[in-house]
């Protein structure tokens, strides 16, 4: 099971943990309020009072055995500047770090964040979804019910064609478009033989997509 450090349990921390959770994702909690922290709670798999600027104290959290840490405390700049380059300095692997601007996103990448986010919820929905499934690289919600994914060509269908695999009957899928080095083939046709290196573009349910990946 993947484990994700969220720093910072506003609002935009709530809503990323939230959909982590229901994800089935292990999530650990950072915040210096107390009272976010006990909102935050029904989502975490724990969490910890404390500064995050402080070195002894994220020192003590164990960053580098996370997938991810997350930083999400965007509208303080100094204090999510001191964080990213925090954990990074203590071993963590992927540090995504939330940006109120342009410019912030730069000093943030300079300083050690691997990624930077600006939106609300749906980077939210979409940022848990990449990082909780494998073989899911981006999503788009369209609906409450259905979202195109970007996915890896699933193992079993590499050297078949669409219309061989009855993709949309069989797996409820709909293939929009393939990408290929960075080359993107819209509407394949059912004669279409997928290779082992593409992408796909697909619309569907999650639960339908989380089938398909495994395959």
């Amino acid at each position: 099971m993947k484990s994700v450090l969220i720093v910072g349990l506003g609002r935009f921390g709530r809503h990323i943990a939230k959909e982590f959770y229901e994800r089935d994702v292990d999530c650990f909690g950072i915040d210096s309020k107390e009272d976010l922290v006990d909102m935050a709670m029904p989502y975490l798999t724990n969490a910890q009072i404390g500064d995050a600027t402080d070195e002894q104290f994220m020192s003590s959290v164990g960053v580098d055995n996370f997938d991810c840490c997350i930083v999400t405390t965007g509208d303080n700049f100094q204090s999510s500047l001191v964080i990213t380059n925090l954990l990074k300095e203590l071993g963590a692997s992927n540090v995504i770090s939330k940006a109120g601007n342009d410019v912030h996103a730069k000093f943030l990448l300079k300083n050690g964040a691997d990624e930077v986010i600006f939106t609300e919820k749906e980077t939210a929905e979409r940022l848990a979804t990449r990082l909780s499934y494998d073989n899911i690289f981006d999503c788009i919600e369209l609906t409450d019910k259905y979202s195109i994914f970007e996915i890896a060509v699933p193992k079993s269908w590499a050297g078949k064609s669409i219309i061989e695999l009855d993709v949309r009957s069989k797996y409820n899928v709909n293939i929009l478009a393939t990408l290929n080095e960075g080359i993107l083939s819209p509407m394949p046709s059912p004669s279409h033989i997928f290779t082992p290196y593409e992408r796909l573009m697909v619309l569907g349910e999650i639960k339908d997509i989380k089938k398909v990946t495994k395959l």
